[in-house]
């Protein structure tokens, strides 16, 4: 038998997904040589349709993809609906309220991740990574301690060796690569759910401006997404909790209608559609366990970008945000690191750090969001209440935060947690009974919660910085001592 060949690159990025793609053409950019390896072919499908504006006129620009993406026909998204909280009337969550995103910029996609995160794949390889699909990588290799490269296999069963200096896993959540950096896997108590989703023609749209807005629902067993992904194509998930896995056991049709039927919006959207029986959308599909977070992050010569690190509930649709975003960051040290800028471990502590209170940012807002929401005959909603989590819950919430007292995580244990949830919840709440007392136009009392500010916060300065460059002006570091973008958003720099 022959020895197998080594082959050498900069990077070598495990996952052709949005955090991979994101990651591979940032880096291939600054002319490192990138090696993209994806197990499967693309266009293949994917859920998690729903973006958010910092993905498209932020990270998207970046990579120079934004016109395509307004070519593809995508339904623009000027927000989110909800059936959601005390009250059941209907509210509106509108991107254009925000003063960072406001203008032209105040709108995201739905999106059919089979062509958008092949959009982004394509443009890697124009950018200069080589791209292997078919390609399952098999395990890293290391030397001196250090992560030196992976093995993988390619379609004809051959194995290769392939020697970088950095291996990036954006392999998604189902891959056991993740294990590699060390550390554990942490998954959520509050958000232990199982979601059982298919797709729909012919459904109902909401009038105008709302017509291509996510709309969530919660009902007595859960909640419903409903994701118009075409003129006439829709995503329909409900999710449930673990402890009511038997509510979608069985035939996975007769189950998915009987918690239509458990609706009152979603169902009258549905009264004239038909689900989707044929091709990439006519499996009625189950996914579970999917908040999770990781206790490291990166190792030397080896980091976790997207689902591999961390992912939670998908309510306010941060799975692309959270992938892409971790993918500029890791970008931004490897590049860093490779122009000899700064040193591997300042570089790779400011992408920890960052990455960790984005997603400590959507988890907090989550649990809030969550909490205010009143039904007190329902076991999920009830059971969902910030008071009925666990002590080691919320303790696990201020190890994922410790350190970061200087950007509004001022929490030492889990009391402290419980209490803030608590606080952010009611002034949620508040603030959606005020919109709707006032007008239902009128939504500037949702940016008065301080939870809903936080969650837009580093979306829009990512936004901001890729559209206006240097006149977006100097950044202020996000911790003490730390680092802030470059001009150009693809380094670091230190702060002056």
């Amino acid at each position: 038998m022959s020895a197998v060949q080594e082959e050498e690159f900069d990077v070598v990025v495990v996952g052709g997904g949005p955090a991979g793609s994101t990651l591979g053409s940032l880096v291939s950019m600054q002319g490192h040589r990138v090696l993209i390896l994806e197990k499967e072919t693309f266009p293949r499908y994917q859920i998690g349709e729903s973006l958010l504006p910092s993905t498209i006129h932020g990270i998207c620009e970046l990579l120079g993809v934004t016109e395509e993406l307004a070519q593809a026909g995508f339904p623009r998204k000027q927000g989110g609906t909800f059936r959601w909280g005390a009250s059941t009337t209907p509210w509106n969550f509108s991107f254009s309220v925000s003063p960072k995103i406001a203008g032209r910029t105040s709108f995201a996609y739905q999106v059919e991740r089979s062509k958008f995160d092949k959009i982004l794949l394509d443009n890697a390889a124009r950018k200069g990574a080589v791209v292997r699909e078919n390609s399952a990588v098999l395990d890293v290799f290391e030397d001196g301690g250090r992560v030196a490269g992976v093995v993988y296999r390619d379609v004809d069963g051959a194995e290769h060796r392939v020697r970088a200096t950095y291996v990036v896993d954006g392999s998604g959540n189902t891959s056991n690569l993740y294990k590699r950096v060390g550390g554990t896997r942490e998954y959520s108590e509050f958000f232990r759910s199982l979601a059982l989703f298919g797709y729909f023609e012919n459904g109902a749209r909401m009038d105008e401006p709302y017509r291509g807005n996510i709309f969530c629902e919660a009902f007595p067993s859960g909640w419903f997404w409903y994701i118009p992904l075409s003129d006439t194509l829709t995503s329909v998930g409900a999710v449930v909790r673990r402890e009511d896995a038997a509510k979608i056991q069985g035939n996975p049709e007769t189950a998915l209608n009987n918690l239509i039927a458990e609706s009152s919006t979603v169902k009258g959207f549905l009264s004239g559609a038909t689900r989707v029986t044929e091709g990439q959308y006519g499996d009625i599909r189950v996914r579970k366990d999917y908040s999770y977070h990781n206790t490291s992050f990166w190792r030397p010569g080896m980091i976790l970008i997207g689902d591999a690190a961390c992912f939670v509930d998908p309510v306010f649709s941060s799975g692309v945000h959270l992938a892409t975003y971790s993918g500029l960051l890791a970008a931004r040290s490897i590049n860093s690191v490779l122009a000899g800028t700064v040193d591997e471990k300042d570089a790779f502590d400011e992408f920890e750090a960052r990455y960790r209170r984005e997603y400590g940012v959507f988890y907090e807002f989550l649990m809030s969001f969550y909490d205010m929401h009143v039904d007190e005959n329902s076991y999920f909603w009830s059971a969902k209440k910030v008071t009925s989590s666990s002590h080691t819950e919320l303790e696990s919430f201020v190890e994922l935060v410790a350190g970061m007292s200087t950007t509004g995580f001022e929490l030492n244990d889990a009391e402290a947690a419980a209490v803030r949830f608590k606080e952010n919840s009611t002034e949620f709440s508040d603030a959606i009974d005020t919109m709707n007392a006032q007008n239902e136009q009128n939504m500037a009392p949702l940016f008065k919660s301080a939870v809903v500010r936080k969650a837009m916060q580093e979306g829009a300065q990512v936004q901001t910085r890729a559209q206006l460059g240097e006149d977006a002006g100097d950044e202020s570091p996000l911790f003490q001592g730390g680092l802030v973008a470059s001009s150009d958003g693809l380094f670091w720099v230190r702060s002056e």
